[in-house]
Order: C-alpha cells, then sequence, then structure tokens
C-alpha cells in the first residue's frame, strides 16, 4: 500500500493548503527534506489526525484542535486531510482491512522522541495483539518508548517459532537471533550474544562486540545504538503482520553518525516489504548519501523551502539531478558540494568567467547543464572561452584533475562552426577531430548550441502558433547557418517584445529539447554516445 496524494485543507498546523501529489506510480520511500520548522513533521501528524479519528495508533489518543488547526479552529476536524492510497480513499482502505483485524496497520509511527535509557524487564506481561498497534507514539509530541514492549514480544516470538516450526529452543534462538544479528552487524557492528531470561532476572539483550571482551547489556549501549536497536527490532517484529503499511519514521537520524544514518536507511528499507511505503523526514548527510547513492530508483524527494502558511502550494517529488541534489545537501549542511561533485565534467564553448554569486555564467553550459540535469545528473558542463580556448582550459584541468580524483572524467565538446584559421570547419575535419581522442573529445553536428534550440521541433513546442512557413524566414540552414546572429527575429516572430532577454529565450527553449525529441536524441549521440 502507497500514498499517491495527500491534501491538508483550511489551515493545517503549519500549512494553508498543501497537497503532496506522488503521481499514479509513488515510490516505496518517500523523502521530506528540508531546515528545521518547515513542516515535516506536521505532515505526519496530519495522516495520524485522519488515522486517529477511527482507532488511536500508539497509546496517547487524539489530540485537540489547539494542535492541528493554524486558526485554533474549534470545530476544526480530520475531515481537512485527504490521503488517497494506490488501493482507494483511507475509508474504503481501511474498511478492506477490517475483514482481516488489519484495519489499525495502515500507519506505523516513530517519532523523533524515542526513549530507551532503560532496559530492565522482571516480569513477562500480557501484551496486546502486535495488530492493534496501541503502543508509542500517537502523534510528533509523545513519547515514544516501545523498546520493553519490543523485548518482551521478541521473548514471545521466539518461543511461538519455536513452537509453529517444531524445532528446540536453541534452534529458534539461531535462527531469530541470526537474522537479527545479520542487520546489525550491517549498523552497528555488534551482534546480540543472549536475549537474557527474565524469570531469571536477566531481563534484557545481551551484546559482543569484537573490540570488547565481554558481552555487555543493551543498558551500556549509547543512545544512537540503542536507538538503532530500538527501530530495528521494531520493524522486524512488524512485518509481517504490517506487510501492507504505511511506515512513518521522523527524524531516524538522531544520536547518530553519518555513516550508521545510511547504513541503517539501507537495512530499513530491506525490511520492510515491497508493497509498502516508508516515509521519513530527515535533513542527515548519511541518509540523502543513502538515498542518493544507493536508494536512487527506490525513492521520491519532496522538498520543503518556502512559506506553506499563506498560500495554497502543491509539492510535487523534485527531479534528482545534481543540482538539486547539491541544494538538499547544502540544507544539511551549509556546504557540501563535495558529496554531488559531478563524475564527468564536460568543456564547451562560453563564457568563462563565472558570475558574481560564483554560478556559471555561460549561456552555453547552462543549456547543456539543462537538457541534461535529469538524465545525466552526474555531468557538470563548465564554459571555457570560445574557439581554442576550451582545448587550452581543458588540458590544464586534465592534469590537476587527474591527479586529484581519478574517477572524474573529462571532455571537450566544441561547436563545429570554425577552425583556429578562420575557415568553415567541414564533416571530415569534425570527424578527425573526434577519431584523435575518442575518449576525450567531442564535436557538435551542427554550427553551434542555437542551431539546436532554434530547431523548428522545439521552437514549435515553445511556442505553438509560429507556423512552419513562418518559421522559414527567418531561419533557413539549421544545421550549419548562423542562426545565432537571427535570435532577436526569431524572438519578435514568436511574440516576445519585452521582459525577456536573449539568453533567457534560450534557456525557454533548452526546456523543450526532452528525450522525446530529435534534437535531444541527436546532442545524446554526440555528447555521451561518442558517436562521430
Amino acid at each position: 500500500m502507497k500514498i499517491k496524494k495527500i491534501q491538508f485543507k483550511n489551515g493545517y498546523k503549519r500549512f494553508k493548503d498543501l497537497t503532496i501529489d506522488l503521481g499514479e506510480t509513488p515510490s516505496k520511500i518517500i523523502a521530506l527534506v528540508g531546515p528545521n520548522g518547515c513542516g515535516k513533521s506536521s505532515v505526519f501528524d496530519g495522516m495520524l489526525y485522519l488515522n486517529n479519528a477511527h482507532e488511536a495508533v500508539g497509546q496517547f489518543g487524539q489530540k485537540d484542535f489547539k494542535f492541528h488547526s493554524m486558526e485554533g479552529v474549534a470545530n476544526y476536524n480530520h475531515q481537512n486531510i485527504e490521503i488517497t492510497f494506490d488501493s482507494g480513499n483511507f475509508s474504503t482502505t481501511r474498511s478492506a482491512k477490517q475483514a482481516t483485524g488489519k484495519q489499525n496497520t495502515i500507519f506505523n509511527y516513530r517519532n523523533p522522541y524515542r526513549y530507551n535509557s532503560n532496559l530492565n524487564v522482571t516480569s513477562l506481561q500480557r501484551i496486546p495483539d502486535i495488530k492493534m498497534n496501541n503502543i508509542g507514539a500517537s502523534s510528533s509530541i509523545d513519547l515514544d518508548d516501545k523498546m520493553t514492549n519490543n523485548y518482551q514480544r521478541l521473548y514471545i516470538y521466539i518461543t511461538d517459532y519455536r513452537k509453529s516450526n517444531d524445532l528446540t529452543d536453541k534452534q529458534a534462538k539461531t535462527q531469530i537471533i541470526g537474522e537479527l544479528n545479520e542487520i546489525l552487524k550491517k549498523c552497528l557492528g555488534l551482534e546480540i550474544s543472549d536475549e537474557g531470561d527474565i524469570l531469571s532476572g536477566k531481563g534484557s539483550l545481551y551484546f559482543k562486540k569484537p573490540s570488547q571482551p565481554k558481552e555487555f547489556e543493551f543498558n551500556v549501549l549509547s543512545s544512537g545504538e540503542k536507538e538503532v536497536v530500538d527501530i530495528l527490532l521494531d520493524l522486524y517484529l512488524k512485518r509481517k503482520e504490517f506487510d501492507d503499511t504505511v511506515y512513518i519514521i521522523d527524524e531516524p537520524e538522531l544520536h547518530l553518525n553519518t555513516g550508521i544514518q545510511k547504513n541503517l536507511l539501507i537495512e530499513i528499507e530491506k525490511i520492510i516489504p515491497d508493497n509498502c511505503q516508508l516515509w521519513v523526514a530527515t535533513h542527515s548527510i548519511g541518509f540523502l548519501t543513502a538515498l542518493k547513492e544507493n536508494l536512487n530508483d527506490k525513492c521520491s524527494v519532496i522538498a520543503f523551502d518556502g512559506d506553506y502558511a499563506s498560500e495554497p502550494k502543491t509539492l510535487t517529488p523534485i527531479v534528482k539531478s545534481r543540482n538539486n541534489w547539491q541544494k538538499i545537501f547544502q540544507t544539511a549542511l551549509e556546504d557540501l558540494t563535495g558529496l554531488v561533485a559531478p563524475k564527468k565534467i564536460i568543456y564547451c564553448e562560453g563564457k568563462k568567467e563565472a558570475s558574481g554569486n560564483g554560478a556559471e555564467a555561460g549561456i552555453d553550459a547552462q543549456v547543456y547543464n539543462k537538457i541534461f540535469e535529469e538524465s545525466e545528473p552526474d555531468t557538470l558542463f563548465i564554459s571555457s572561452g570560445g574557439n581554442t580556448e576550451p582545448d587550452k582550459y581543458s588540458a590544464i584541468a586534465l592534469k590537476v584533475l587527474n591527479k586529484a580524483f581519478k574517477d572524474v572524467e573529462l571532455c571537450l565538446l566544441k561547436d563545429k562552426d570554425i577552425n583556429a584559421d578562420g575557415t568553415s570547419t567541414t564533416d571530415q575535419q569534425r570527424e578527425d577531430f573526434v577519431a584523435a581522442n575518442p575518449t576525450m573529445n567531442r564535436m557538435l553536428k551542427r554550427k553551434e548550441i542555437e542551431n539546436y534550440l532554434f530547431d523548428f521541433e522545439i521552437v514549435s513546442k515553445q511556442y505553438p502558433a509560429v507556423t512552419s512557413e513562418q518559421y522559414t524566414t527567418k531561419i533557413t540552414d539549421i544545421q550549419n547557418g548562423d542562426v545565432k546572429s537571427a535570435t532577436g527575429e526569431l524572438m519578435s516572430l514568436c511574440g516576445i517584445t519585452t521582459g525577456i532577454n536573449q539568453n533567457d529565450f534560450k534557456l525557454l527553449l533548452s526546456k523543450q529539447i526532452v528525450p522525446a525529441t530529435t534534437v535531444y536524441k541527436e546532442l545524446l549521440d554526440c555528447i555521451f554516445n561518442k558517436t562521430i
């Protein structure tokens, strides 16, 4: 079960009217990213508000209108939250689950206040059916203490597993604890050595670590280690009954270092069944790194970056381009551009001086970066001057980068306009240039980037009113003609008179060069497929 769309209406907490639309095929992992106070936790409170009106998740029950309404409206209620799942709306989804007694397993929730300072169970208590989902937090402000309860569940789970599979006590423990240890080793480098013995006064988990000669109990673990054990044990015990569920973890990285954060998210994703969905709110480097490098195909990222209290807003998953990843990482830490360093740098023609804020100023590079930001997110185009200047600067950069970064590929992309001696470049000269160094050298098949931007296929997509007859009065040779000099005339033909300059016009057109177009395919072949 996955959420496709969720709406918060009429002033829910921080939102005037917020919609998160994940499309018809929502991802398994939904990451809410953004600075503190932007409303990430409010999204989760809204989900629980709707659910808890029917049956409470956790042990603290429903909060009143003062908690949920931005304006403190006394009759504000859960009907201001609408959730659309891939199985239907909330009511139909809950009704379908009632047949199996799983109506309160729509959500599994962990908030940031996971309290696990001490584990010392002195007697085995009767605990509610796990499907009731009535232990722990009910909102973002409640205490989320599940470890003691889950320890008892583990104890009972081993006993039930032994009986149902006709195993000895040792065989059952070896199987269950072994599965848990495979997960824990990858996150913390430690293992459960003994699940304890409640009846003999050892009601705690015991651990071993290669660096420590003696086993130690749960209470000796650091705060971060306790949280990892708590989160993973909770998911492990619930994975069978909560097999059609939206899992919510708010700031799972609390008290954890970056390395543990990354491995934890990877293991969480493995435990959660593929037909379920995981929502996480985070701004941690480790989690973001895991999303980008290990779980990119399974995740959608929703970036919270504005004021949603004053006007309606619809958020959709970001394009996972290098530029967007860089913005997200900069939210997590002011400057971590190295984490999203490009794997390929392509020097192209254009203005080589950066703008005042250090951004790329060359229009050629801006256009290429826009065109390929989604399909080639690890590539960065850099303007290096005109004509022969890219050769010079790329040669210098190649020597430096090859020493500093062994895995950075450097390429040179030239226009097919004029040679160093001023003569026009022929098709044969282009082929000779590429063949001279096929690993590094690239050259456009057309005169320059404007010959792609101003193609009728692209112009007509952006400005449908422009006819072919009108177009050919301005552009006669799209392959080799000097179409750049006709930029002003083409803008007039498109109805542009004021408010937009020539570079803005080119960037607008670049957005229409998408994979389905012939222009895109030709550029892709020239630059990335090494086509001569």
